[in-house]
């Protein structure tokens, strides 16, 4: 079957308007940042680049983003999921701005791909075309540059992130080992626009291919 999108749904979102100086201070916030937008949200990795993009689209920054453990399948309540995420800004306006354009990728963005009809064997090969300040200062890069966020199971991870080095002139800024708190692996790679493009291709032909025979040695 060709590979469906498995797209990522908001579960919770608040804005606190003032946020309280004890609560600030445990969070790090910088001066001037007054109010926040709270997030949860069904996939970690689409909610991770949906956060990223509220960066480029409003006067907003990310303060908190953590993955759950094990993910949505085991999440704490029902509007936990397997993300949390919280930016802030100056303004409850900026920052409600920052999570209508978080929610617009989770709508119609950025999504991973399902390998059989239950989605239970799914990937996330997506290509960012321009890094807002939170993924470039996870992946140690020009806020701008592009970058390839691959994600999959744990040996489609480690069998795809090498076929995606060697299918382009790419580097990677990030690693991610598996098992990572969702039980997944991957990492972010970056280069030119068109070389980040070409190695997500290859890195879900090679994560399709072990899917396809899980048990073929090359």
């Amino acid at each position: 079957m060709e590979p469906q999108p498995l797209r990522a749904i908001p579960l919770a979102v608040r804005i606190i308007s003032n946020v309280d100086a004890g609560l600030a201070q445990q969070l790090g916030l910088k001066p001037g940042i007054r109010s926040l937008g709270l997030l949860t949200a069904t996939i970690d990795d689409v909610g991770y680049t949906a956060i990223d993009e509220a960066t480029k689209m409003a006067a907003v920054e990310v303060v908190y983003a953590k993955s759950f453990y094990a993910g949505s399948s085991h999440a704490s309540g029902p509007l936990s999921g397997e993300f949390i995420g919280m930016i802030g800004g100056a303004t409850p306006a900026e920052v409600r701005s920052g999570l209508d354009a978080a929610a617009a990728v989770m709508e119609s963005g950025a999504c991973f791909y399902s390998l059989n009809g239950e989605g239970t064997h799914a990937y996330y090969a997506h290509v960012i075309s321009r890094t807002g300040s939170y993924l470039s200062q996870i992946a140690n890069i020009q806020e701008g540059e592009p970058l390839a966020y691959l994600i999959a199971p744990p040996l489609e991870a480690v069998f795809g992130i090498d076929a995606a080095l060697k299918a382009a002139d790419v580097r990677m800024c990030q690693f991610y080992g598996p098992p990572t708190e969702t039980n997944f692996g991957g990492g972010l790679l970056t280069g030119s626009q068109s070389a980040c493009t070409a190695a997500a291709e290859a890195f879900a032909q090679a994560v399709t291919e072990v899917a396809r025979n899980p048990l073929k040695f090359g």
